[in-house]
C-alpha cells in the first residue's frame, strides 16, 4: 500500500503546502523548503506548517498526476442522479465518465484519488499527532492541544471519508514505515467507526466555538461535533446522531441565512450557515506544481462551453467560457422548476439562449442546464493570473441546512416527530415554502432539492438504500456500486483484498 509514499511525494516534495480549509491569511504563509522529517517540526512555525499540510489534503485542486483537475464535487456528480459526467467527450476525464456509466474498476474511475488523498491526509494527521507527543520550543500547551485536536478531526474525516467510499480500508494511528507499508490489512468498519467517533469526541473540548477572520476555515468545536452527529446518523445511532446535531443547531453559534443564493456567494463566505468550509482564492498563477491548485477549478469545469453573453444578461448569468461537465439531468432540473431554489440551483442556458442572452457550444450529454451554484459567473474573473484557475467560490462542507435535516431525520427515527417537524419547516421557511409533514420521506426529498449539486446526494441514496432504484439509467449495480474498488495501484504487492464485485 502507498500511504508512507504518497506522503514524500506530496509533502517532502516542497514541504507544506497551504491549506484548502484556511482563510486567506492561512493560505498566504510561504510553503517551507524541501525538508527532511528527521530535522522538521523542531519550532512552533513547522509544527504549524505540519497542521496546514493536513488541511491541504482536504481539497487539493490538482488530483497529484490522477488526472482530475477540480475538487471531489465532480465525480460525486456524476455519480448521482442530478447531473451527467459532461465534458468534450466520453473518454474526457474518466474519473468522471466511468463513475457516470458505472462502468468502475480497480484500475479505472477515481478510486485512486480518493485513496491517495485521503491516505496522504492520514499520513499527515498521524504524523503530527506523534510530533506533537514532544515538546516543541515556542509552542505552547494550548496551541499543541489545539493543533492535536485539529489534526484528529481531520484524520476523522478522512478516514470518514474512506469508510463510505470503499467500506474496507486500512486503519492506522500512528506513521506506516517502510516495513510496514505492504503488510497492512483492512480493519473491520465498526472499528474505523469507533476510532472515528474516538478522535472527534477527544478532540471537541480542545477546540473554539468560533475563530476570528484571519483563522476562517480551520476547525471549531461545531464543525468537528457535526461530523460526529453525521457519524452517528450513517451508523443509524439515532439518538446519538439526534442529541449532537442538536448541540449545533441550537448552540447560537449559526443562523440560516435568509437569502438562499447568498450561501454560495465568493462575496460571502464564512457566512452564518457554514459550519465546515474549504476555501479558495482567485490568485492562482500557474498549473504546475500541487501549491498552485487554490482557486475553485471546478468553476471552469461546469461551465458553458464557448460561452458568450448576448444584450440584456445579468452578472448572475454571465459566465465565463467553461468545459460543460456534470450538466444537470433534465428531469431533475425539471423536477425542481416549481422550487423557489430553481434559479439558484439550475443555470438554463438553453432558456437564455431562446431570449438572445447567451449562445454558447453544447458538449458531451449537453442538456442545456448546468449547475448554477458552481458556474464561473464573469465578475469573480481575477485581473491577473491563469483564468480557468481563478475562482474564488468556497465549498461549504457542512451547513446549517444539511445538519437541520440531518437532526429531523434521526429525531423521526428515534420517534421525535416534534423537533423534526420544526427543523423541516424552518429550512422550508427559508425560501418561502409551505410546512409539510415531517416524515422520513418528505425530510429526503428537502435534502434533494435544499443540497442539490453540493456532493451529498449519491451518499445520501447510497446510505438510505435508494440507490439501486435511482441510479438504475446509469447502470448501478446492487451489491457491488455501493462502494468502490480499492484502487488496483494500491493493491499491488499488498495483502489489501479487493471489494465484492471488483475482481
Amino acid at each position: 500500500m502507498k500511504i508512507k509514499f504518497i506522503f514524500y511525494t506530496l509533502a517532502f516534495g516542497g514541504l507544506f503546502l497551504l491549506g484548502t480549509s484556511c482563510s486567506k491569511s492561512f493560505l498566504t504563509v510561504q510553503p517551507i523548503a524541501l525538508s527532511l522529517e528527521s530535522n522538521y517540526y523542531q519550532t512552533s512555525d513547522q509544527a504549524y506548517n505540519g497542521l496546514v499540510a493536513i488541511y491541504d489534503a482536504v481539497a487539493p485542486e490538482a488530483g497529484y498526476g490522477h488526472n482530475w483537475y477540480a475538487n471531489k464535487l465532480g465525480p460525486l456528480n456524476s455519480a448521482g442522479d442530478e447531473c451527467w459526467a459532461g465534458g468534450g467527450s466520453s473518454s474526457d476525464m474518466d474519473s468522471y465518465q466511468s463513475w457516470n456509466t458505472y462502468n468502475l474498476s480497480a484500475a479505472t474511475g477515481p478510486s485512486d484519488m480518493f485513496w491517495d488523498l485521503d491516505y496522504a491526509g492520514v499520513y499527515r494527521a498521524n504524523l503530527l499527532i506523534a510530533k506533537l507527543a514532544k515538546d516543541i520550543p515556542g509552542l505552547s500547551t494550548e496551541e499543541k492541544n489545539r493543533y492535536v485536536a485539529e489534526a484528529k478531526v481531520l484524520r476523522a474525516y478522512f478516514y470518514f471519508e474512506l469508510e463510505r467510499l470503499f467500506k474496507n480500508i486500512v486503519l492506522s494511528t500512528a506513521p506506516i514505515t517502510t516495513a510496514e507499508m505492504y503488510t497492512q490489512v483492512q480493519a473491520k468498519p465498526a472499528d474505523v467507526y469507533t476510532q472515528i467517533e474516538k478522535d472527534l469526541t477527544d478532540a471537541i473540548p480542545s477546540l473554539p466555538a468560533t475563530v476570528p477572520t484571519a483563522q476562517d476555515g480551520r476547525i471549531t468545536a461545531g464543525a468537528a461535533t457535526a461530523m460526529l452527529g453525521k457519524v452517528y446518523l450513517y451508523q443509524g445511532k439515532w439518538a446519538d446522531a439526534a442529541s449532537t446535531l442538536n448541540k449545533v443547531n441550537n448552540s447560537g453559534v449559526y443562523s440560516l441565512l435568509h437569502n438562499y443564493k447568498d450561501i454560495f456567494s465568493p462575496a460571502n463566505k464564512f457566512n452564518s450557515e457554514s459550519i465546515f468550509e474549504i476555501s479558495h482564492t482567485n490568485a492562482q498563477s500557474s498549473w504546475w506544481g500541487p501549491s498552485n491548485f487554490r482557486g475553485n477549478v471546478y468553476c471552469t469545469m461546469v461551465g458553458p462551453r464557448s460561452y458568450s453573453a448576448g444584450p440584456g444578461a445579468d452578472a448572475d448569468h454571465t459566465y465565463y467560457s467553461g468545459w460543460s461537465f456534470n450538466p444537470i439531468i433534465k428531469t431533475f432540473a425539471n423536477s425542481m422548476q416549481d422550487d423557489p431554489r430553481y434559479p439558484y440551483t439550475v443555470a438554463d442556458l438553453d432558456g437564455l439562449k431562446a431570449l438572445g442572452q447567451a449562445n454558447y457550444l453544447p458538449g458531451y450529454m449537453n442538456t442545456g442546464f448546468f449547475e448554477q451554484k458552481w458556474c464561473a459567473q464573469l465578475r469573480w474573473l481575477a485581473p491577473t493570473g491563469q483564468d480557468v484557475l481563478n475562482w474564488p467560490n468556497n465549498v461549504i462542507e457542512i451547513r446549517l441546512a444539511d445538519t437541520y435535516l440531518m437532526e429531523a431525520e434521526a429525531s423521526v427515527q428515534g420517534g421525535a416527530t416534534a423537533r423534526a417537524q420544526t427543523l423541516l419547516d424552518a429550512v422550508r421557511a427559508r425560501v418561502g415554502l409551505p410546512s409539510v409533514p415531517a416524515t422520513l420521506e418528505n425530510i429526503y426529498e428537502e435534502r434533494r432539492l435544499e443540497l442539490a449539486t453540493e456532493g451529498h446526494r449519491w451518499f445520501d441514496l447510497v446510505r438510505t438504500g435508494k440507490a439501486a432504484t435511482a441510479l438504475s439509467f446509469k447502470g448501478f449495480k446492487a451489491g457491488t456500486n455501493e462502494i468502490l474498488p480499492i484502487p488496483l495501484t494500491s493493491m499491488n504487492n499488498t495483502k489489501l483484498v479487493q471489494n465484492p464485485g471488483y475482481n
